[in-house]
């Protein structure tokens, strides 16, 4: 019997991992429910949950319609369920549907809307997600989904990593608060290098840093 050598075999693709996305038993009639049990990037289970409408990972996210969250700030319902997701690690409450119409008005629902979103942004933990139906948030509970299958990484806080020796100079210094590129290039002009930068009494400093001379060097001493 001769076999054929040349005979490609067949590939066995591995399938790709996907998160788990945990729901709350109350969004089983959703549209939301619907679209994610059609996406083949994610798992789907249901179930009672005490703490938000779902669950992915070590974050809570709490589902509110523009209608429900306007009747449930009204009954305090609200402010009861975004004390309890800050239980977890991360939270995001996604408003969906029309806000605009609503907070662009100056009356004083509007104005109480407005509030609570501002409120909720400097106050907590919680982000804000605003989409446009459920389709779009079934969309960001995927990606969030898929986010969380990819290993973390730190964002850099510069755009390109510099070459030469005064261009690295310049990248130290402009990483300290209040320093941008004009000021590291006219500090160095003065000091000649980062260490002498950092080692220079704040009255010296304040000939170009002027009042953020005594933050820079607490920041420095700290």
């Amino acid at each position: 019997m001769i076999h054929n050598i040349f005979k490609h075999k067949t590939r066995i693709k591995k399938p790709k991992p996907t998160q788990l996305i945990i729901a709350d038993i109350h969004e089983k009639n959703s549209l939301v429910i619907n679209q994610l049990h059609k996406s083949q990037e994610v798992n789907l289970e249901i179930k009672s949950l005490e703490i938000g409408d779902y669950i992915i990972n070590d974050i809570a996210i709490e589902r509110k319609t523009v209608s429900d969250l306007i009747s449930s700030m009204i009954n305090k319902r609200l402010l009861r369920q975004l004390n309890q997701i800050q239980a977890y690690k991360k939270s995001i409450l996604i408003i969906e549907g029309n806000l605009d119409e609503i907070i662009n008005e100056e009356d004083n629902m509007g104005k109480a809307i407005r509030g609570l979103l501002v409120s909720i942004s400097t106050n907590s933990i919680t982000s804000i997600i605003r989409t446009q139906d459920y389709q779009d948030t079934a969309r960001y509970l995927i990606t969030l989904a898929k986010q969380q299958l990819k290993p973390h990484q730190e964002i850099s806080l510069h755009s390109r990593i510099p070459k030469t020796i005064n261009e690295q100079k310049r990248y130290i210094l402009e990483s300290f608060p209040n320093i941008g590129p004009t000021k590291a290039k006219l500090l160095l002009k003065k000091f000649k290098t980062v260490k002498q930068t950092i080692n220079a009494k704040e009255g010296e400093l304040n000939e170009i840093l002027k009042s953020k001379a005594k933050d820079f060097k607490d920041l420095v001493n700290s």
